[in-house]
């Protein structure tokens, strides 16, 4: 349930398994009642999709470029995993970075940020690049380590002589015949490097190796080139610069090269790197993020992550509920009205489906050092008055508007948990409704399945 969750939205993990352990705590109490698993199954898949259902005309729809609330969604997914401190900070990066490389059409692929962590300095001095930074240096020491207006040449073929693959073997019977094999691969890399010049590419990105000879040329060109960059950077060079990766060497061309404000080799907490920035457009951005240790920017990394990936939701969805236990308190009462009208033993699994859902305001309440039962009640009492967006405030202890105090989550986190959630318990119920019902269908004094196996003791469930 949990990787189910973090691989469709990024958060709401937690949610989900303490949701699933109590649909589980609650059909228990639903078997001793001799309500038999299928029937809390059914009951429990209704009352999910009636959730969902509350849960669309609970929310609130927001603007794609409504960057406060795209802040404050970013906010309340760090809440709780170490960067309370420096929440605001990095929620305005967050905010800033996802809107840039959101498509037109309101897509969104998180993968396009790219979050480089840092130890050194405070985590006030994180920072977003309009560009890409890669783990790379110059290749030669007399390239320039910064090109203004950098015009860039991406390549995926390697700027060298290239060995032929026909198996054969030359002999070489004098000196000379040797010294014209050197000067013809030289010549060859000459003419490989000339063809690079000629485009006017300023900046060399190259994902394989780069010759001797040639960083030679490039380097009394002026050209800055980079060897050995990983698929993943090439693919966001090309969206940040908006060049064209290019895999053969006689393809190269002036149409194919990208565009970047500043390329600098810059040294980043006592390592050299190469900053590819102010792109015009950026389709691919980078966060740097700094921290006084290894585990700080760690848990860094992982708030920014989550946050990351719930405000791309947003930005895919458009769709946001209120925080603080108010959704699951609203539902808890509507599902329950529900339950009334279904009748029948089902009735039962609803209406204990809904006091599951209570489990999380209540946790809230318990981790904030509150008296749980009172907050309930008083969430309750608010929520029959019609003041459904009403949730806890951890810090004050209060229930208050969630939406106005800027505590707001995407609607997908909370349809994707509920949906996880009711279906980890239904398959745990229905493989403990399979082992009871092969037991039961043994004979008396007939040696179970287990004793044919070896006689492995009953564990029970």
């Amino acid at each position: 349930a949990a990787k189910t969750q973090d691989k469709e939205v990024g958060d709401g993990t937690t949610t989900a398994v303490v949701l699933a352990g109590e649909l589980l705590k609650h059909a228990e109490g639903l078997l001793e009642l001799s309500v038999h698993p299928t029937v809390i199954v059914h009951g429990y898949r209704m009352a999910s999709e009636k959730a969902v259902e509350i849960l669309q005309n609970l929310a609130i729809t927001v603007k794609p470029r409504d960057t406060t609330i795209l802040k404050r969604i970013a906010e309340t997914a760090m809440t709780g995993k170490g960067a309370e401190i420096c929440r605001n900070t990095l929620s305005d990066l967050v905010a800033e970075a996802v809107t840039m490389i959101a498509d037109p059409s309101g897509t969104v692929d998180p993968e396009n940020i790219k979050i480089e962590k840092k130890v050194g300095g405070s985590i006030e001095e994180s920072e977003i690049i309009l560009g890409v930074v890669i783990d790379k240096e110059r290749v030669h020491p007399g390239m320039p380590k910064q090109v203004r207006k950098a015009k860039i040449l991406l390549l995926n073929a390697p700027v060298e002589f290239t060995k032929t693959e026909v198996d054969a073997q030359i002999t070489i019977t004098s000196p000379d015949q040797l010294q014209a094999f050197v000067d013809e691969e030289q010549k060859v890399i000459r003419g490989i490097a000339d063809r690079i010049i000629k485009t006017g590419a300023t900046v060399v990105i190259s994902q394989k190796a780069i010759d001797d000879v040639a960083q030679h040329y490039l380097a009394k060109a002026g050209i800055l080139a980079v060897r050995r960059v990983k698929q993943s950077d090439m693919d966001k060079l090309a969206r940040a610069t908006g060049a064209t990766v290019v895999s053969s060497i006689d393809e190269i061309s002036s149409k194919e090269l990208g565009y970047a404000g500043n390329v600098e080799e810059r040294s980043l907490s006592g390592e050299v790197m190469i900053f590819i920035e102010d792109c015009k457009n950026p389709k691919s951005v980078t966060l740097i993020l700094r921290g006084g240790t290894e585990h700080v920017v760690d848990a860094l990394s992982r708030a920014v992550d989550d946050a990351i990936r719930v405000v791309s939701v947003v930005l895919e969805d458009k769709k946001v509920v209120p925080g603080g236990g108010a959704p699951e308190v609203e539902l808890s009462l509507r599902l329950r009205e529900y339950a009334a009208s279904v009748g029948g033993r089902s009735q039962l699994a609803i209406e204990a489906f809904a006091s599951a859902l209570e489990v999380i305001p209540r946790t809230l309440a318990e981790n904030a050092g509150l008296d749980p039962i009172d907050k309930i009640v008083a969430l309750r009492t608010v929520h029959e008055k019609g003041q459904k967006n009403y949730g806890l405030n951890v810090f004050s202890g209060e229930t208050v508007d969630m939406y106005k105090n800027g505590v707001v989550e995407p609607l997908r986190v909370k349809t994707q948990a509920i949906a996880s959630a009711t279906e980890a318990a239904g398959m745990i119920l229905r493989i403990d409704d399979l082992i009871a019902t092969q037991k039961s269908a043994a004979p008396a004094g007939a040696p179970g399945e287990m004793d044919r196996m070896g006689g492995m003791p009953d564990m029970g469930m």
